[in-house]
Parts: structure tokens; C-alpha cells; sequence
């Protein structure tokens, strides 16, 4: 072949190359499903047809204050990040750390989404955490009703058990897990995670689904859940549930 051919071909060659690169990058999935398998999966205790818990504990009293905090950094369809980045960007996630045996409760502060959504919690060792789905025996659902049409209100409290040292506690919020038609639970349904790596998101930038907020005149910690894949049409929310943890002693 002569170098006048050769010459001829290179502008070819370069935009197939180029067309392969762009190709390979669009193929790249935004989102892979995390598939719980071999969790197995229980109730906290009985509920009614509602999916309101019969182990609701003496209320918490949520005051105005707290609920005007929340509303004024969790703003319903308004994105989180540019205005508080820094609840994002933490390496800090919302599982609980047992440092000593310890009686742990749940208080359910708020919701606002229009999917019918349960709350889940599991436990492992502090020393290891999860890797994977694979890594998750159990997922225990505490609050099954707590999104669209639940009859929870501010300050419902549950105890979710006593915890050994070295445990720790992660969070699971599992969307359109409540069937009110037949008052039944959905394990297969997609389940965002407080511990980033079992969630679908590919962009580490984008797996956070659980942010903590320091609600110093009351020293509690909230915690806010986004409850949508956060490379689609996810708002960013992240108030379609908040709750908050007591831990004692």
C-alpha cells in the first residue's frame, strides 16, 4: 500500500476508533439492581391492616421548632446539594455504631413521597461491614407503612432491640414494599441503603441515599432518606422519610 493510500485511510481509521470509544462509554450503565437473594427477611412484630406496628411505644413529642428545621433544609422537589453539599459529600453514613449493650428506638418524624414505602434495618459486625447484598442476612421491617397514606404520625416510636457492643445498625428503605390492597410486604421490591454500597448507583457521587442532620437545641440526629434512583428522576430531596434514633444508656 502506498503512503498516499495509507494518508487516504487515516481520517477512517480515527473515526472508527473515535465511534468505538463513544460507544463503550455509552454502554456504561448508570445503575446496576442490587438483588438481596440470600437475605432473609421478618417483622419486627404484628401490625394492623394499615401496616401501623401494635408495638408502638408512648410517643415522642416532635415540636414545631424540629418539624420547621426540617422543612427549611429538607424542602420537598428542591435538590439538596447545592444548598448543603455538605450533607452529601461526608463519608459519614447513618448507621448506628453499639458501642456498649444498648436499647435502641426508632422515632418516625416525617414523610413526604408519593410511593408506599417500608422501613428495614440490619445489623453486622462494626469490624466488618457490608461488601455486598450477599453480605446481609437479615433485613427486619420496622415500620411497614411509612410512606404515601401511612397513619404513623410525628413522634410514633418503636424499640427495634437491644444491641452487643460491635454492632451496628444500617437502614434499609424499601420502595412500594406495602401492598394496602392485601396488607402485605414485598420483598422484591428495589431497596435504597444506608451504607452506599448497597445501593445501584455506579457514580460514588450518587449512592448516598441516607443523610444525617444535627438538630443541636434538641441533640438529635435526623436522618432523611431519598427513596428514588438518583440517576433518573430522583428530586434529591432526601425527606421522603426522616426519622431519628435514641440509643441508651
Amino acid at each position: 500500500m502506498t503512503i498516499k493510500k495509507i494518508i487516504a485511510l487515516f481520517p477512517v481509521v480515527l473515526l472508527l476508533l473515535t465511534a468505538g470509544c463513544k460507544k463503550g462509554k455509552k454502554d456504561v450503565p448508570a445503575s446496576v439492581p442490587v438483588e438481596f437473594t440470600s437475605t432473609t427477611y421478618q417483622t419486627l412484630g404484628t401490625y394492623d391492616a394499615n401496616g401501623t406496628p401494635t408495638y408502638l411505644l408512648p410517643p415522642d413529642v416532635v415540636s414545631s421548632d424540629m418539624q420547621n428545621f426540617i422543612n427549611s433544609i429538607l424542602i420537598e422537589h428542591t435538590d439538596l446539594r447545592p444548598r448543603h453539599p455538605e450533607l452529601l459529600e461526608t463519608s459519614a453514613i447513618a448507621d448506628i455504631k453499639i458501642t456498649q449493650a444498648s436499647d435502641v428506638f426508632i422515632t418516625f418524624v416525617s414523610q413526604v413521597t408519593n410511593a408506599t414505602n417500608a422501613l428495614g434495618f440490619y445489623t453486622y459486625t462494626t469490624a466488618t461491614p457490608p461488601a455486598s447484598a450477599k453480605d446481609i442476612a437479615v433485613i427486619t421491617y420496622a415500620l411497614p407503612s411509612a410512606g404515601m397514606n401511612t397513619k404513623l404520625k410525628a413522634g410514633d416510636k418503636i424499640k427495634i432491640g437491644r444491641f452487643a457492643a460491635g454492632t451496628s445498625i444500617g437502614f434499609a428503605i424499601m420502595k412500594n414494599a406495602w401492598n394496602s390492597a392485601t396488607a402485605t410486604l414485598d420483598n422484591k421490591v428495589v431497596h435504597f441503603c444506608s451504607d452506599d454500597v448497597l445501593n445501584p448507583e455506579v457514580d460514588p457521587n450518587l449512592k448516598k441515599h441516607a443523610v444525617l442532620i444535627n438538630y443541636a437545641p434538641e441533640s438529635k440526629v435526623l436522618i432523611g432518606f431519598e427513596n428514588t434512583d438518583r440517576t433518573t428522576t430522583s428530586d434529591n430531596d432526601f425527606n421522603d422519610i426522616v426519622i431519628y434514633a435514641t440509643v441508651t444508656p
